[in-house]
């Protein structure tokens, strides 16, 4: 699905407006919806692509297919003073709002509007290849950010539904978060490709449930 040609990188760099934008716009939305000014205060409550965008995470995704944005600031005291759960809302808005761009985008082939088929040879990509390439790309935004490892959203989301003990266990493995990511995005190097099993796998599942 990820490749290096020209039209492919042109898609990435439509997506990544797009979809990061949106993803960071949602944790800033949601947190000042919950009475946190934070993201509001910091310029991040706003759909310019600049207060979101990073220049190594935005490089990574146009030439590997995998990159980051920036991290909306919040203030957890804040949110916990609205709802116990307002950190878990604030980080599950992130990866639903690429849940939402996913679906809004495979619309026009769920009405068969556009055909689920590449055009070769083209310097541009097809409006079906963008789509594809942005259905995807958005999914594996979802999945990998709803993988329950700090710093990512699912460790913030998990952590709320988990008993006292549990949270404790998690709270010990935080300082590892970005250690064992690195581990996971590696590992298909080792043989054992997890992060493939974990996101690759089920993102081309509902990327053939959402456009057949």
């Amino acid at each position: 699905m990820l490749s290096g040609s020209l039209p492919e990188i042109l898609a990435r760099a439509f997506t990544l407006v797009i979809a990061f934008t949106i993803h960071e716009f949602a944790h800033a939305w949601a947190a000042d919806r919950l009475g946190d000014d934070t993201p509001r205060l910091a310029g991040r409550l706003s759909l310019n692509p600049l207060r979101h965008l990073d220049p190594l995470g935005s490089l990574l995704l146009l030439v590997a297919g995998f990159g980051w944005a920036k991290p909306v600031p919040v203030n957890p005291y804040a949110l916990q003073r609205r709802t116990p759960a307002g950190m878990m809302l604030v980080a599950a808005a992130g990866p639903l709002s690429n849940l939402a761009l996913a679906i809004l985008a495979a619309l026009p082939f769920r009405a068969e509007l556009v055909g689920p088929t590449f055009v070769a040879g083209s310097l541009f990509p097809s409006l079906s290849g963008l789509l594809q390439t942005f259905i995807f790309i958005n999914l594996i935004l979802l999945l990998f950010n709803l993988i329950p490892i700090s710093p990512l959203d699912g460790e913030k989301v998990l952590a709320y539904f988990l008993p006292p003990g549990g949270q404790a266990a998690l709270a010990r493995l935080r300082p590892y978060g970005p250690v064992i990511l690195l581990l996971l995005i590696v590992s298909g190097r080792m043989g054992v490709n997890l992060l493939g099993l974990l996101v690759g796998t089920p993102a081309r599942q509902l990327f053939n449930l959402l456009v057949s």
